[in-house]
Protein backbone atom coordinates (compact mmCIF):
# COMPACT_ATOMS: atom_id res chain seq x y z
CA UNK A 1 0.00 0.00 0.00
CA UNK A 2 1.20 3.35 -0.77
CA UNK A 3 1.35 5.72 2.10
CA UNK A 4 1.34 8.85 -0.06
CA UNK A 5 -1.41 7.30 -2.14
CA UNK A 6 -3.73 6.76 0.63
CA UNK A 7 -3.85 10.14 1.67
CA UNK A 8 -7.14 12.37 0.72
CA UNK A 9 -5.68 15.45 -1.10
CA UNK A 10 -7.85 18.46 0.16
CA UNK A 11 -8.22 21.07 -2.25
CA UNK A 12 -7.82 24.99 -0.42
CA UNK A 13 -10.32 27.67 -1.23
CA UNK A 14 -10.48 29.19 -4.44
CA UNK A 15 -9.07 25.98 -6.39
CA UNK A 16 -11.31 23.83 -8.80
CA UNK A 17 -10.41 20.42 -10.42
CA UNK A 18 -11.71 19.37 -13.81
CA UNK A 19 -11.16 15.63 -14.93
CA UNK A 20 -12.19 15.13 -18.60
CA UNK A 21 -10.59 11.26 -18.95
CA UNK A 22 -7.61 11.67 -19.11
CA UNK A 23 -7.08 14.91 -19.17
CA UNK A 24 -7.37 16.89 -15.48
CA UNK A 25 -7.48 20.79 -15.11
CA UNK A 26 -6.26 22.93 -11.65
CA UNK A 27 -7.31 26.41 -11.62
CA UNK A 28 -6.70 28.76 -8.77
CA UNK A 29 -5.59 31.94 -8.27
CA UNK A 30 -2.42 31.88 -9.73
CA UNK A 31 -3.08 30.25 -13.01
CA UNK A 32 -4.00 26.91 -14.42
CA UNK A 33 -2.40 23.82 -14.75
CA UNK A 34 -3.31 20.60 -16.54
CA UNK A 35 -1.89 16.79 -16.86
CA UNK A 36 -2.93 13.65 -19.04
CA UNK A 37 -3.64 10.62 -16.10
CA UNK A 38 -2.50 6.66 -17.21
CA UNK A 39 -5.95 4.34 -17.03
CA UNK A 40 -3.86 2.55 -14.40
CA UNK A 41 -5.28 5.33 -12.06
CA UNK A 42 -8.54 6.84 -11.20
CA UNK A 43 -9.79 10.08 -10.12
CA UNK A 44 -12.39 10.31 -7.16
CA UNK A 45 -13.78 13.83 -6.74
CA UNK A 46 -16.07 14.46 -3.95
CA UNK A 47 -16.26 18.35 -2.77
CA UNK A 48 -12.97 19.78 -1.96
CA UNK A 49 -11.34 16.24 -1.53
CA UNK A 50 -9.70 14.22 -4.35
CA UNK A 51 -8.46 10.98 -3.59
CA UNK A 52 -6.68 9.03 -6.37
CA UNK A 53 -7.89 4.71 -6.98
CA UNK A 54 -5.60 2.23 -8.56
CA UNK A 55 -8.13 0.37 -11.14
CA UNK A 56 -5.73 -2.32 -11.29
CA UNK A 57 -3.70 -4.45 -8.94
CA UNK A 58 -0.22 -4.67 -10.64
CA UNK A 59 3.06 -3.27 -9.94
CA UNK A 60 2.53 -0.02 -12.64
CA UNK A 61 -0.52 0.73 -10.70
CA UNK A 62 0.98 0.47 -7.61
CA UNK A 63 3.95 2.83 -8.66
CA UNK A 64 1.81 5.29 -10.32
CA UNK A 65 -0.62 5.61 -7.45
CA UNK A 66 1.63 7.31 -5.37
CA UNK A 67 3.08 9.44 -8.10
CA UNK A 68 0.00 10.84 -9.40
CA UNK A 69 -1.16 12.19 -5.90
CA UNK A 70 2.02 13.69 -5.61
CA UNK A 71 1.87 15.04 -9.06
CA UNK A 72 -1.74 16.76 -7.97
CA UNK A 73 -0.62 18.09 -4.92
CA UNK A 74 2.14 19.66 -6.68
CA UNK A 75 0.20 21.23 -8.70
CA UNK A 76 -2.87 22.42 -6.25
CA UNK A 77 -0.11 24.32 -4.50
CA UNK A 78 1.69 25.78 -7.72
CA UNK A 79 -2.01 27.43 -8.50
CA UNK A 80 -2.22 28.57 -4.65
CA UNK A 81 1.31 29.50 -3.83
CA UNK A 82 3.87 29.02 -6.45
CA UNK A 83 7.31 27.41 -6.49
CA UNK A 84 10.62 29.12 -6.34
CA UNK A 85 14.27 28.56 -7.06
CA UNK A 86 16.87 30.92 -6.04
CA UNK A 87 20.31 30.63 -7.23
CA UNK A 88 23.72 31.78 -6.02
CA UNK A 89 26.50 33.50 -8.27
CA UNK A 90 29.92 33.39 -6.61
CA UNK A 91 33.09 34.45 -8.25
CA UNK A 92 35.01 37.42 -9.34
CA UNK A 93 33.04 39.46 -12.04
CA UNK A 94 30.57 37.18 -12.17
CA UNK A 95 26.69 38.85 -12.78
CA UNK A 96 23.21 38.42 -13.87
CA UNK A 97 20.36 40.84 -15.42
CA UNK A 98 17.33 40.66 -16.79
CA UNK A 99 16.63 42.50 -20.46
CA UNK A 100 13.41 42.21 -20.81
CA UNK A 101 12.62 37.92 -21.78
CA UNK A 102 16.38 37.64 -21.86
CA UNK A 103 18.80 36.63 -18.61
CA UNK A 104 22.06 37.80 -19.32
CA UNK A 105 24.63 36.11 -17.48
CA UNK A 106 28.80 36.91 -17.32
CA UNK A 107 30.14 34.02 -15.76
CA UNK A 108 34.07 34.54 -16.83
CA UNK A 109 33.93 33.77 -20.33
CA UNK A 110 34.97 35.98 -23.32
CA UNK A 111 31.10 35.91 -24.18
CA UNK A 112 28.03 37.09 -22.22
CA UNK A 113 25.64 34.21 -21.90
CA UNK A 114 21.74 35.06 -22.67
CA UNK A 115 19.10 32.77 -21.96
CA UNK A 116 15.58 33.42 -23.63
CA UNK A 117 12.98 32.96 -20.47
CA UNK A 118 10.67 30.48 -21.02
CA UNK A 119 6.85 31.21 -21.10
CA UNK A 120 5.13 30.73 -17.70
CA UNK A 121 8.49 30.96 -15.77
CA UNK A 122 9.37 34.72 -13.85
CA UNK A 123 12.79 35.42 -13.32
CA UNK A 124 14.38 38.44 -11.15
CA UNK A 125 18.29 38.67 -10.97
CA UNK A 126 20.14 41.26 -8.35
CA UNK A 127 23.78 41.18 -9.67
CA UNK A 128 24.75 37.78 -7.97
CA UNK A 129 21.25 36.27 -7.24
CA UNK A 130 18.97 34.98 -9.30
CA UNK A 131 15.51 33.74 -8.35
CA UNK A 132 13.11 31.70 -10.76
CA UNK A 133 9.35 31.19 -10.33
CA UNK A 134 6.58 29.85 -11.84
CA UNK A 135 3.30 27.60 -11.03
CA UNK A 136 4.87 24.16 -12.72
CA UNK A 137 7.16 22.57 -10.60
CA UNK A 138 9.21 20.74 -13.08
CA UNK A 139 9.70 23.56 -15.26
CA UNK A 140 10.97 25.71 -12.25
CA UNK A 141 13.16 23.34 -11.43
CA UNK A 142 14.59 22.60 -14.97
CA UNK A 143 15.31 26.24 -15.94
CA UNK A 144 17.03 26.74 -12.47
CA UNK A 145 18.62 23.31 -13.51
CA UNK A 146 19.59 24.63 -17.21
CA UNK A 147 20.93 27.86 -15.59
CA UNK A 148 22.99 25.79 -13.06
CA UNK A 149 24.77 24.10 -16.00
CA UNK A 150 26.14 27.41 -17.71
CA UNK A 151 28.72 27.20 -14.81
CA UNK A 152 28.45 24.33 -12.33
CA UNK A 153 30.70 25.17 -9.19
CA UNK A 154 33.52 23.74 -9.38
CA UNK A 155 35.18 22.08 -6.28
CA UNK A 156 38.78 23.76 -6.09
CA UNK A 157 37.79 27.33 -5.33
CA UNK A 158 33.98 27.22 -5.40
CA UNK A 159 33.40 29.29 -7.94
CA UNK A 160 30.16 29.11 -10.06
CA UNK A 161 26.58 29.14 -10.00
CA UNK A 162 24.74 27.32 -7.17
CA UNK A 163 21.49 26.24 -5.56
CA UNK A 164 21.46 29.19 -2.38
CA UNK A 165 22.18 27.26 0.42
CA UNK A 166 23.84 24.01 -1.41
CA UNK A 167 27.18 23.34 0.31
CA UNK A 168 30.11 22.55 -2.48
CA UNK A 169 32.52 20.11 -1.17
CA UNK A 170 36.25 21.65 -1.78
CA UNK A 171 39.16 19.48 -2.67
CA UNK A 172 42.42 20.84 -1.35
CA UNK A 173 44.58 22.20 -4.36
CA UNK A 174 48.14 20.89 -5.52
CA UNK A 175 50.55 19.56 -2.67
CA UNK A 176 54.10 21.46 -3.30
CA UNK A 177 56.36 18.41 -3.59
CA UNK A 178 59.26 18.63 -1.29
CA UNK A 179 62.68 19.08 -3.11
CA UNK A 180 65.79 16.71 -1.63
Amino acid sequence: MSKIGKKPLTLPEGVEIKWERPLVRVKGPKGELSLEIRPEVDLEISGQEVRVKKTAENKLARSLWGTYRSLLNNMVIGVTQGFEKRLELVGVGYRAEVKGKTLVLQLGYSHPIEYPIPEGIEITADRTRISVRGIDKQKVGQVAAEIRAFRPPEPYKGKGIRYEGEEVRRKAGKAAVGVR
